[in-house]
């Protein structure tokens, strides 16, 4: 038998191992009431649930009210977030086996936004939102008002939200944790020295920039305990001259991975409007690869990974151990079927599904005869 194509043979992220080596990637849905998830985040999550990915991640998930993008964001900082998402969780587990992670935020400067359908500017107190926290006063965009610079005592707040919130997702029985460090969010914006003008010890040299994101990834991992995997999300680079580069990276991925850190998802950009991106396909699996290079933990690749011959070069050549998937999966759902069936691999399906499955020069599911009255 020849051997599988290794986008469908399995890996580990620290103590969890996933079946294949997709991931479908958060992605906001911008739904959900006071944090609470909604029957909304139901009918998608479940959707993406039964694709036959490896792992399946849930949006990014505030740690505190000002700590959401947008009043519609996930949160899980209180009672009800929790119970909330807890419904959610047991039907999901209910139907399915996919190793479920949660992707923990902060929006930092970029909190108190509208969604995206409705502008994604920055709303003011004065018509519902709420006044963002930075590392510096510096407004993200032009002609926005400045977020309030946080104190120590803020920073020491949020680390320990951070750790509740791994405490509550322990709790809900959440597989991995996603530390979400990139994007232009809070621990972006302590990272880049585009963001982050601070002259005390969380400010200035890279060991200071990076010391509120280690403080917060060490008091994560010691909250979500032996069974769970933690691992981050970060950008690369800012894409703009004098910011946050792949040079630096490579130093914060070298510190996480000496900390315990399970795993790297590797994406770029988001912290300023100055940002020019080469948009195309794979165009952040360089970033990736030179990060790989560097650590010894499996790292992840994302960035306009649509096509599953695409997919399988990037692992099987070793530029990446997995692939993050997210608007080819909001196109196409099933999407890790029909990789199988074009590369030969093998995926969980529900059997209710199963006639339904694709043909292709290899089984996706094993063998099965059906019946039929």
């Amino acid at each position: 038998m020849a051997n599988p194509p290794k986008l469908f043979t399995p890996i580990s992220l620290g103590p969890i191992t996933l079946p294949n080596r997709i991931m479908v990637s958060p992605m906001c849905q911008y739904s959900a009431c006071e944090g609470n998830a909604s029957q909304w985040h139901l009918v998608h999550l479940g959707s993406l649930a039964i694709s036959g990915a490896g792992l399946l991640c849930l949006e990014a998930t505030g740690v505190e009210p000002e700590g959401r993008i947008t009043p519609g964001c996930l949160g899980l900082y209180s009672d009800a977030n929790e119970a909330a998402l807890d419904t959610v969780l047991k039907t999901l587990r209910a139907t399915c086996s996919i190793p479920l992670a949660i992707q923990l935020s902060h929006a930092g400067r970029k909190g108190s936004s509208s969604a995206p359908w409705e502008g994604g500017g920055l709303i003011g107190e004065s018509r519902g939102g709420w006044l963002p926290l930075a590392p510096s006063p510096m407004p993200q965009k032009p002609g926005e008002a400045a977020p309030r610079e946080m104190t120590i005592a803020d920073i020491e707040r949020v680390v320990s939200a951070f750790a509740a919130a791994a405490r509550r997702a322990q709790r809900l029985g959440f597989d991995v944790i996603e530390l979400h460090m990139a994007h232009g969010y809070l621990m972006h914006q302590f990272l880049s020295p585009l963001a982050n003008r601070r002259s005390d010890a969380y400010g200035g040299s890279l060991e200071n920039r990076m010391r509120f994101p280690l403080e917060v990834f060490e008091r994560v991992f010691a909250a979500a305990g032996s069974s769970m995997a933690v691992g981050v999300r970060i950008s690369a680079t800012d894409w703009v001259e004098g910011g946050w580069d792949v040079a630096q990276s490579i130093t914060l991925c070298q510190k996480l991975e000496s900390m315990g850190c399970a795993f790297l998802d590797v994406s770029t950009a988001g912290v300023s409007d100055l940002q020019k991106i080469p948009v195309g396909p794979g165009y952040q699996v360089p970033f990736a690869e030179e990060i790989k290079r560097e650590v010894s933990i499996p790292v992840i690749s994302v960035g306009l990974i649509t096509q599953p011959r695409q997919a399988e070069e990037i692992v099987s050549t070793g530029k990446a151990d997995m692939v993050a998937l997210a608007r080819a999966m909001l196109n196409n759902p099933r999407w890790p079927w029909t990789a199988a069936a074009e590369l030969g691999g093998t995926v969980i399906a529900p059997k209710q599904y199963w006639r339904c499955l694709p043909a292709g020069p290899g089984t996706i599911f094993g063998e099965i005869i059906y019946g039929q009255r």
